[in-house]
């Protein structure tokens, strides 16, 4: 019966859903007479049709058909079975004992008999849904609605829709404040007549129910004047722009005294003076805030005409020069109510550039409000020139875009520059260039001097500064660098043993190209103050640190340890990157400092731990770590073959002794056997002719655990003679090496046990609380720059020079101030957080790769776990 039910009527349970879904809404409220009659009309014509066709499709069932439909679910039919007679063999008494089992078993199986389900589905009669819709409308209606609404139909129908709702005419209101306060809507129905504060600017929702007119609408917030609707209209919208007064006047009314929140202007300010990088790219920090937002921010620097020197190019009056407007930058997530930020911006080529000017940042809110900072005095930054030529040609590029009528004496003192080109130029490609420039200007101020010539020269102007002052430098660094990008394409692809033969050849000229340009720029004719100088001495050790350094990268590379190889490739090119810095770091000598000393003695410590770890991952992948004692004699004749050969270069380099830097001392460190070849001051004091008095080499036949302890008892020793830091950086340093000490003994109790992965995992640790130890001290002592005599430029005897034989584990050059590492930045490009993110993703890459050893996965897992 219910499967016939709901077969038969379920149009017409879907003609009542979609009927009492507006009604619940309370449609018929809002509907004109006509259109309320014209909707009951259809709606009982939906009804009846259903109705009688839901009438005429249900049939009653019959017993027979309920026993069929349950004997249908029974195998064989058990039911139907019983009620069977025998046709055949009705006196024979064996067929009738068959047959009589046979209804036997039958009537077992109706015992099992159960009711059977109802199939309520339609979907053969409905393949639309449309009954799912309108079930949907009533859930809706029933969820937002009210089934009271209804009652309003009998209502209507009685006075003919125009008598009064039996409680009244209704009203409700909603104040919606704007989005950018992040404020909740409020419903007035639930809000109780009188004070009301509000935002600016928040929007008010009035409908009216009930007979038109019996409500109105009075309020002073909008300040309209124009396009004002009627005060009966049933549904009014505007928006609060001042206090006054909303009220809706008839039954039931209610009135509203509205006060505006306040919402304060934003606020700017500069926090720290702006400041520039060594290419004059700017820094600018501020703050800014509001109560609920800053939207947008400017800065406008303007030239501060009466801060200028007037004198030489700058005594005319100077042409129009527009103020630099820059976008501030904002939060891309979070609050935007108070926050800190920078404005970085390179301005070097600008016309302002390295002259006085003034800055005034203003912000802007959602609401239109704006604040601005006091206006700031300041020097443009822009880039610094130490070249005197190149330092003149751009003082004459600044003069004639200060202003086109210089082009005259421009050209004079450019001539003047160039009258001696043998002393001032280094090559004839800038001077021709120069000599272009003057006659292009020359002809341009004679026939008149237009914006887009003038664009030109300043343009060529600042070109050849350029080149002036880099030399030929530029070219050969942008060479080297693409041999660089070439070979680390082979390590990450695979190349062959010819392959890599090239690549390495390719990366030796362009090194050598490039050490080259660095030497040329080393005038000693030049102004000490503004050519950076370096020693030869200095050079000539890099020259061959880089050799070791790239000798061994292409043995790595041929083994196929590409992981290292590329370890040592990134060294590489921060030994390349800092050369550029040492150039003009250095204007004299001294000893060394206890501070100094100290940073030294754990550079090399830290150097021989890199060997020994190196030493342990080659017998871990070798497969010798039970025949270290073997390995030991083969070093052993190893280091006297390499001491007869570093006394053989030291002769014939005119006995340098101590002054040498590692990686020098023969092939120690070519041969990749760690701990050889380090002269200059080893770990317990002096050592000559590159045999380290402590007997920790790589040649002695000391085990890998024993050398781990001299180690751990040098670095000791090297703790208690740490001179006094003071402050928190001294404190750090000091924990630094603990934590070292510790992994060190960890490493040497792994060692002894045979766990070479476990030793390999604490040398890590021990090199990383090294480097932190030392990055520490570098930052102590130059806190403590003026109370160590020797230095920098203090009262001592150090002048601030950079000493050839110190350096850090990368082989970099240690400053004056004791500081490791460079300021530049090491990711080249416009990009550089691009950059970065593609140089974590080839890490995750190569950590997820099953087949590369445990070792190197576990490096690259403490790489991620760090960065």
């Amino acid at each position: 019966m219910a499967e016939r039910a709901t077969r038969a009527f379920w149009p017409l349970w879907s003609v009542l859903f979609v009927i009492l879904a507006p009604l619940m809404f309370g449609w018929q409220d809002r509907m004109s007479l006509e259109v309320f009659w014209g909707f009951g009309v259809v709606a009982l014509l939906a009804i009846g049709v259903t109705l009688v066709r839901g009438l005429r499709a249900f049939r009653w069932p019959t017993r027979a058909e309920a026993l069929a439909r349950v004997d249908a679910s029974l195998p064989g039919r058990p039911i139907a079975a019983v009620r069977d007679t025998q046709a055949i063999g009705a006196g024979d008494p064996a067929s009738q004992a068959v047959w009589a089992a046979h209804l036997a078993r039958m009537r077992r199986a109706t015992e099992g008999a159960r009711p059977v389900q109802p199939d309520l589905k339609v979907s053969d009669r409905d393949p639309y849904g449309l009954r799912y819709t309108a079930l949907l409308f009533f859930v809706v209606a029933l969820l937002f609605g009210s089934v009271l609404r209804v009652g309003s139909v009998a209502e209507i129908a009685q006075t003919g829709g125009g008598g009064a709702l039996a409680t009244g005419p209704v009203w409700e209101g909603w104040v919606a404040p704007p989005a950018y306060t992040g404020k909740p809507t409020l419903y007035l129905n639930d809000i109780p007549p009188g004070p009301l504060s509000v935002p600016l600017g928040s929007q008010v929702t009035l409908r009216l129910y009930g007979e038109v007119g019996a409500l109105t609408v009075a309020e002073t917030v909008s300040g309209r004047t124009t396009d004002i609707p009627p005060a009966s209209e049933p549904q009014q919208t505007f928006t609060v722009t001042r206090a006054g007064r909303v009220a809706i006047d008839g039954p039931n009314g209610a009135a509203w005294d509205l006060a505006i929140l306040p919402d304060t202007a934003p606020e700017v300010s500069l926090t720290a003076p702006v400041d520039a990088d060594a290419m004059g790219e700017m820094n600018q920090a501020f703050a800014a805030n509001d109560d609920y937002g800053v939207e947008s921010g400017t800065a406008t620097i303007a030239l501060d005409l009466d801060a200028v020197d007037r004198s030489y190019g700058l005594a005319v009056d100077p042409d129009p020069i527009e103020p630099i407007v820059l976008d501030l930058p904002m939060p891309f997530g979070g609050d935007r109510a108070d926050f800190d930020d920078a404005l970085i911006e390179d301005l070097s080529q600008h016309p302002l550039a390295n002259l006085p000017v003034t800055i005034t940042l203003q912000v802007t809110d959602a609401a239109g409000q704006t604040g601005s900072s006091l206006t700031e005095p300041m020097i443009l930054p822009g880039r610094r020139f130490f070249q005197p030529t190149a330092k003149a040609i751009v003082e004459q590029r600044r003069d004639l875009m200060w202003s086109h009528s210089n082009a005259r004496r421009i050209v004079q003192v450019l001539r003047a520059v160039s009258y001696e080109p043998d002393t001032l130029f280094t090559s004839q490609t800038p001077y021709l260039r120069l000599r272009q420039i003057i006659r292009q200007l020359d002809q341009s101020d004679r026939t008149g001097l237009t914006e887009e010539t003038a664009a030109e020269i300043e343009q060529a102007l600042w070109d050849l500064a350029i080149q002036l002052e880099d030399g030929t430098l530029a070219d050969a660094r942008e060479r080297l660098k693409r041999a660089q990008e070439r070979l680390e394409e082979a390590m990450r692809n695979g190349a062959s043993d010819e392959e890599i033969a090239e690549l390495m050849q390719e990366l030796r000229e362009a090194t050598q190209d490039y050490m080259q340009m660095l030497a040329d720029q080393m005038d000693p004719n030049a102004d000490q103050t503004d050519q950076a100088q370096t020693s030869e001495n200095t050079m000539e050790l890099s020259q061959d640190e880089l050799q070791a350094l790239m000798d061994r990268i292409e043995e790595l590379m041929q083994e196929g340890r590409m992981a290292e190889a590329q370890q040592l490739m990134d060294q590489l090119n921060s030994l390349l990157e800092n050369m550029q810095i040492t150039q003009g770091d250095g204007s004299g000598s001294g000893p060394q400092t206890p501070g100094q000393q100290s940073m030294q003695d754990l550079a090399d410590t830290l150097r021989d731990q890199q060997d020994l770890s190196d030493e342990a991952f080659r017998e871990m992948q070798e497969g010798q770590q039970g025949q270290q004692g073997q390995q030991g004699q083969g070093q052993q004749q190893g280091q006297g073959q390499q001491q007869g050969q570093g006394q053989q270069q030291g002769q014939g380099q005119g006995q340098q002794g101590q002054g040498q830097q590692p990686g020098q001392n023969g092939q120690g460190q070519q041969q990749g056997q760690p701990g050889q070849g380090q002269n200059g001051q080893g770990q317990n004091g002096q050592t000559q002719n590159g045999q380290a008095q402590d007997g920790q080499g790589a040649g002695s036949e000391q085990s890998l655990a024993e050398r781990q302890q001299g180690l751990r008892d040098e670095l000791s020793r090297q703790r208690g003679a740490l001179p006094g830091l003071p402050g928190e950086a001294g404190d750090a340093a000091r924990q630094s090496l603990d934590r070292a000490e510790g992994a060190m003994d960890q490493a040497e109790r792994a060692l002894r046990d045979g766990d070479m992965g476990q030793a390999i995992d604490r040398q890590a640790d021990a090199m990383d609380a090294l480097r932190d130890g030392m990055r520490a001290i570098g930052e102590a002592l130059a806190q403590n720059d003026g109370q160590e005599p020797g230095q920098g430029n203090a009262d001592g005897n150090q002048t601030g020079q950079v000493q050839p034989g110190r350096r850090d584990p990368l082989g970099r050059q240690l400053g004056s101030t004791g500081q490791y590492g460079t300021d530049e930045n090491l990711l080249q490009g416009d990009d550089v957080y691009r950059r970065a993110e593609e140089l974590l993703g080839e890490i995750r890459r190569r950590s997820a790769e099953q087949d590369r050893p445990q070792v190197e996965r576990d490096y690259l897992d403490r790489l991620l776990d760090r960065f």
